[in-house]
């Protein structure tokens, strides 16, 4: 499609995806969108950044399914500042058009969501490799009062990729893999994380609180669904060729794959801190049970070298676990995920408190030593002997001493705004 609304043919072969039309009627112009005093019950809402080939035929799609099923409906173009003519197609067949000047398909979809006015939203890329005549199923889904409706491309949900639709590596590995990761960290049952064609109420929108402005978007709304407990169920569509000719995907396969797992690990304290740090405090107290008694294991004597690699493992995997307390207190004081309530009830005199006790404990140790030397008149001593006291016994004022810093740091992502404090000061 290059030269206008009329005569547009789908660029798909698939003939079940092809239509030929030429006489638009779209539910609502842009003249009657400004003066609408109810909320319709969907908005169909596109990211678009030059797409001229294929918006037309992706918002006459919307348009008619809508019609054809009774769905009181509009179809938002969130536009992120093409230079081609998207926005007239896409206003000549019944589209609203809004601006969205910070880049980024996140950003795009957040500016058309918010400008949107239905009771329900639906998203979809606008390359034609969405079948929009597939919007009934999303809206029975959302009627019935699923909170999150998700679009599965793959043949595990029940979906089809059609030839040429998916890069092998994002069919094979890209979308497989992260979509179990999320099944794995997240305990969230969907097996197509990255299909772009979804819907959900406005009202789990406006809980979720979605912040990122790239491809990660599509991710962060199933992660935060997850943990905001949101009803969530899948329907199987399938995944058409892209149908444009001027340029190719806005993806970026390394770039936003790895922005998306970096948005795992943010969401996930548990898989990020926790899990690695338990693990590392697990070989810190098996080397110290091997070295402590100096157990031979094949021949090798375990001594002080191995006490100082446990220490290690054991500072490591201390730190690990603060930062996981720390990166859930501000999560759940910024919501992105629910708080904790057995942390909620520790304090920051509780996390001082151990700090302390177990300073105590290694300073004690260390003042065994100096005590030791002492009645040896300040000699030499006896390594192999003291220092099975002197390397716990720093090993555990570090503890205690990150153990309190953090507990304070706590204490700060406690702290909130008090909502009128401003206006007290008048």
């Amino acid at each position: 499609m290059r030269n206008g609304p009329r005569g547009l043919e789908s660029p798909n072969p698939d003939t079940s995806h092809t239509l030929v039309f030429t006489s638009p009627a779209p539910i609502r112009s842009n003249e009657d969108a400004g003066n609408m005093s109810e909320s319709p019950e969907l908005s169909v809402v596109m990211p678009c950044l030059n797409e001229a080939d294929t918006v037309g035929i992706c918002v006459e799609k919307a348009v008619r399914a809508m019609r054809e099923h009774g769905v009181d409906g509009e179809v938002v173009l969130a536009d992120n500042g093409s230079t081609d003519n998207s926005k007239a197609i896409a206003e000549s067949m019944g589209a609203r058009t809004v601006d969205v000047a910070e880049p980024g398909y996140g950003a795009a979809l957040m500016g058309g969501i918010e400008a949107s006015r239905g009771k329900y939203v639906i998203m979809g890329d606008c390359d034609d490799s969405y079948n929009f005549l597939e919007i009934p199923a999303f809206v029975d889904q959302l009627r019935k009062g699923a909170d999150l409706v998700q679009g599965c491309r793959l043949p595990r949900g029940g979906g089809r990729v059609l030839p040429g639709a998916m890069p092998f590596l994002h069919r094979w590995f890209g979308n497989p893999v992260l979509s179990w990761l999320v099944r794995l960290m997240f305990r969230i049952p969907i097996h197509d994380v990255y299909c772009g064609m979804r819907g959900f109420t406005r009202d789990l929108y406006q809980r979720l609180d979605l912040r990122s402005p790239g491809m990660e978007f599509a991710t962060e709304m199933i992660i935060k669904s997850g943990l905001h407990q949101a009803s969530m169920t899948q329907v199987p569509i399938t995944l058409h060729p892209d149908g444009r000719r001027e340029h190719g995907p806005h993806l970026r396969t390394f770039r936003d794959g790895w922005r998306t797992l970096r948005l795992f690990l943010v969401f996930s304290p548990k898989w990020t801190f926790f899990r690695p740090g338990l693990l590392l405090m697990f070989l810190a107290l098996l080397g110290y049970s091997l070295a402590l008694p100096q157990i031979r294991i094949l021949g090798a004597a375990l001594d002080v070298h191995t006490l100082l690699i446990a220490s290690l493992a054991g500072l490591m995997g201390w730190q690990c676990i603060l930062l996981a307390t720390l990166a859930q207190i501000f999560a759940a004081r910024e919501g992105m995920r629910p708080a904790l309530p057995r942390l909620e009830k520790v304090t920051v005199e509780n996390g001082i408190g151990f700090g302390l006790f177990m300073s105590a404990i290694g300073i004690a140790l260390i003042v065994a030593v100096i005590f030791q030397w002492w009645n040896g008149g300040f000699g030499e001593l006896e390594y192999s002997r003291t220092m099975r006291l002197v390397v716990p016994g720093v090993t555990l004022v570090a503890i205690g001493f990150q153990t309190a810093m953090a507990s304070l740091m706590a204490g700060v992502l406690r702290m909130q705004r008090r909502s009128g404090s401003s206006s007290r000061s008048k």
